[in-house]
């Protein structure tokens, strides 16, 4: 199947934001990638600090990149990993069809419906001004929910992310909006999300 044959990225009706939705792209066969991305990677658990308390990370997560593309939130600063022959062919694809070049992915494994991501923006300096910010699901479909940072008369986003799905967010939506996947009450399977993004060094 030709990776452009299989229909076209939406763009999402979302007040202050720039997000792009392409519900199915041909990486491959889904199973096996999400067992692979499972076994292949050096998973790791920090901690994090916020709002000068420290906890675990409720997922299990790791870093690649460029050489000298670090990362710093929570008061973690990751190196990066190397780059996977796997990780570099979904990046190949991911970049072919956003237009947009990336030297860096977090992948976060979330083992079952107890694990999550808190609300959050990817706004760190090192991203720049307007982020592009790809984000690859495999396995199991969860909730990914928007939320507004400056406006209480704009309600709550929830979009569902399957398999092999690509989430593009661009412009102002870091500026404007946080994102996380909330716990879930029914049992899901394992996921892997990939989000890929682009460090700017200091020359």
């Amino acid at each position: 199947m030709d990776l452009f044959d299989e229909g076209h990225s939406e763009s999402l009706a979302i007040d202050d934001a720039e997000i792009l939705l392409w519900r199915h792209v041909d990486f491959g066969e889904d199973k096996q990638l999400l067992e692979r991305l499972i076994r292949e990677t050096n998973w790791r658990q920090d901690r994090i600090t916020l709002w000068g308390k420290s906890y675990l990370q409720p997922r299990l997560l790791a870093w690649h990149g460029d050489a000298g593309a670090e990362y710093s939130y929570s008061g973690i600063t990751l190196a990066p990993e190397q780059w996977s022959d796997l990780l570099l062919d979904i990046k190949s694809k991911v970049e072919a069809l956003s237009g947009a070049s990336f030297n860096s992915v977090l992948v976060n494994y979330y083992r079952d419906h107890r694990d999550s991501m808190g609300f959050h923006a990817d706004d760190e300096p090192e991203l720049g001004a307007q982020p592009v910010i790809a984000s690859v699901s495999f396995g199991e479909e969860r909730r990914f929910v928007l939320k507004h940072r400056h406006r209480k008369d704009i309600e709550n986003v929830v979009l569902l992310l399957p398999s092999s799905s690509l989430l593009l967010m661009a412009g102002e939506t870091q500026k404007n909006w946080k994102h996380g996947i909330p716990k879930e009450t029914r049992p899901r399977g394992p996921r892997v999300n990939l989000t890929f993004r682009t460090i700017i060094t200091p020359s």
